[in-house]
């Protein structure tokens, strides 16, 4: 009996792209499963130290929904490094001006705080609306 762990070579990780449409679900369950395709996680050649994971887009991401009272209540804040610097946003003006940083910012959370989660995040292509440039890589729809 082979008692050795295999780890996937940099030569053999395979990328397929995935779409996924946010119009009617909750941010986070589609940043969720976002952040599961870029690392990987939906393979069997997954390794944690390692970009294995798949290539994302995202769609209708004005159309996404966020449960309670979120949409007032919750803040994003950023501050410049100045005094006095510190900007807020609230979710519903997110996502009325913005939907694409949103999402963004809800998937970078869930990836790796690390040079291999930035790796990971260059992956992902966030649009607001439901078209997109990327029907040359013949994307496949992720259903969840």
């Amino acid at each position: 009996m082979n008692n050795t762990t295999y780890s996937v070579k940099k030569s053999e990780i395979e990328r397929k792209w995935y779409i996924i449409d946010a119009e009617n679900k909750p941010l986070g369950r589609v940043a969720t499963q976002a952040a599961s395709i870029l690392r990987g996680k939906h393979k069997p050649t997954y390794t944690p130290n390692l970009d294995v994971g798949d290539h994302v887009i995202i769609l209708n991401c004005s159309k996404v929904v966020l449960t309670g009272k979120k949409l007032d209540q919750k803040i994003y804040r950023h501050h410049s490094g100045y005094i006095g610097g510190m900007k807020e946003i609230s979710a519903r003006d997110m996502l009325n001006n913005n939907p694409e940083k949103m999402m963004m910012h809800a998937v970078k959370g869930m990836l790796p705080h690390n040079s291999l989660g930035r790796q990971m995040l260059k992956k992902l292509r966030v649009y607001a609306g439901s078209e997109h440039d990327n029907i040359a890589q013949k994307p496949e729809v992720w259903n969840f």
